[in-house]
């Protein structure tokens, strides 16, 4: 379709000027067109309108594509995508009109955030801000049963307050609605620098293969390179199934261990092996100094030519299976979050949310623990130095540490986190919806033994108001019989 003009009408829109002229679209920016009587409609938030390029020469993904995108921008809700306002007839004037976001690619801030930081040394803690905000949109993604399967800079914004926006849900799949992109064109499709190895051999609908995504353009804020090179054929994409690219490390040693070792489980080859949700990938990102190094975030050499040559083997040879619906798979992985008390509290309590939380762990492989505990302002406001506040949550931190030591973690991942706050309820719920938490274990009183009477309503109002499932654990092993217990 030929480039429209300022002040030309498309179905009661009117177009102001053309903002993006690209393979697969054009983008106007738009308002809504003066009707019969004199009057305009005002709009509640600025309007683009996206148009598919469909000449002679274009290929049928880009109509395809469009179609995809029509389908599935009216079912998406929330702060990470654009809202939708209209779309016109597919046979007569194809087009989707929707919010125009005043934001900035990830693609320029990338390259603004090297000019001013690759020289001076590496800003991971930038990084991991973003990358946080990145995997908690495309969370809320997956929580409506979409996976993206496009993700890039290109396709990433990022508003001045630094939440992020995803566009360009062309390439996407619903679990509930037909994969028309698998269906017509039956071949990998994606952008070959991001692909993840599953979508190279057509499957489609992981929501894992959006967190290898990630890790793609983690790796390039960290290193100023792309993992794999931007190759141009489906056999330079194939590479990926077996191999791992250099570790971040040996092209920038300013790259921390915990960075690279998040990097690097984002890109494994097998999907099984990443990170099993994008919260569960946010929540390394916000709590680095709690993340278990191991080998592979110290390395520098990376994967050895026998390693590679029997994941090649393998890859061969794998049957690859039929993708769980998104929403799913997070209720299968889910992050649980325990409140601990801080202070009197009796040992049966204890032994009572110990009990509970290792119950709802055995049946989630794979599931995260948050161990969270709520203090006073005032039980630091006396501190007169930071060393010493830093010793406040040190004994908390080191308190929590030791009730965890019983639980049968196993394959299960846990942190601990300390939140200081006057109104512990709001603290508690406020973090859970924060970070993607699946379930609240918390005890029917949650300021022991003294004050039970006065904070009866806080876990009350955990339940109330917070976003998930909440379990409220009452002392069921009398104090005295916890003795017995220890001796035996």
């Amino acid at each position: 379709m030929k480039l429209l003009k300022p002040g030309e009408e498309i179905d009661g829109f009117e177009i102001e000027a053309c903002l993006h002229a690209g393979g697969m679209a054009h983008i106007y920016s738009v308002h809504f067109a003066q009707s019969a009587n004199g009057m305009r409609r005002e709009p509640e938030f600025s309007m683009a309108m996206k148009i598919p390029r469909m000449t002679a020469g274009d290929g049928a993904e880009n109509i395809v594509s469009f179609e995809v995108e029509q389908q599935i921008l009216p079912s998406l809700t929330g702060p990470h995508v654009p809202r939708f306002v209209a779309a016109g007839d597919l046979s007569r004037t194809p087009y989707l009109v929707m919010e125009y976001v005043k934001a900035t690619t990830l693609e320029t801030w990338a390259e603004n955030f090297h000019k001013e930081n690759f020289q001076t040394g590496l800003h991971d803690r930038a990084i991991a801000r973003l990358g946080a905000e990145l995997a908690h949109a495309v969370h809320s993604l997956h929580k409506q049963n979409v996976c993206h399967l496009d993700l890039k800079p290109a396709n990433v914004l990022i508003r001045p307050n630094g939440k992020v926006v995803l566009l360009d849900f062309g390439l996407s799949c619903h679990a509930h609605y037909p994969d028309l992109l698998a269906e017509e064109l039956r071949k990998a499709v994606g952008s070959p620098a991001w692909i993840a190895p599953e979508q190279v051999v057509g499957v489609r609908g992981d929501p894992r293969s959006d967190i290898f995504a990630i890790g793609v353009m983690l790796y390039e804020l960290a290193t100023g390179e792309l993992p794999f090179g931007e190759p141009a054929t489906t056999g330079g994409m194939r590479q990926r199934l077996w191999m791992d690219p250099a570790p971040p490390r040996k092209r920038n040693l300013n790259v921390p261990e915990w960075l690279q070792e998040v990097i690097l489980k984002c890109l494994h080859p097998e999907a099984a092996k990443r990170y099993p949700s994008a919260a569960h990938l946010a929540m390394d990102l916000r709590n680095p100094e709690q993340i278990l190094i191991t080998e592979r975030g110290r390395q520098l050499k990376g994967t050895g030519f026998k390693e590679h040559f029997k994941r090649w083997i393998k890859a061969a040879g794998m049957h690859y299976q039929a993708s769980p619906l998104a929403s799913r798979q997070i209720k299968e992985v889910p992050i649980l979050m325990v409140a601990l008390p801080h202070a009197d509290v009796s040992d049966a309590t204890w032994y009572s949310l110990r009990e509970a939380v290792d119950r709802s762990l055995g049946i989630r492989p794979g599931a995260r623990l948050a161990c969270v505990t709520v203090i006073s302002p005032s039980d630091t406001s006396s501190i007169e130095s930071d060393k010493s506040e830093s010793s406040v949550h040190r004994m908390h931190l080191a308190r929590m540490q030791q009730w965890s030591q019983a639980l049968d973690l196993h394959d299960h991942q846990i942190s601990f986190h300390v939140l200081e706050a006057s109104d512990v309820a709001n603290a508690l719920v406020t973090y859970a919806q924060g970070n993607e938490v699946s379930m609240i274990i918390m005890g029917a009183a949650t300021h022991g033994l003294q004050m039970q009477r006065f904070v009866a309503t806080v876990p009350i109002k955990v339940a109330m108001e917070a976003p998930c499932t909440v379990i409220l654990v009452k002392q069921d092993v009398p104090f005295e019989f916890l003795g017995t217990l220890n001796d035996e």
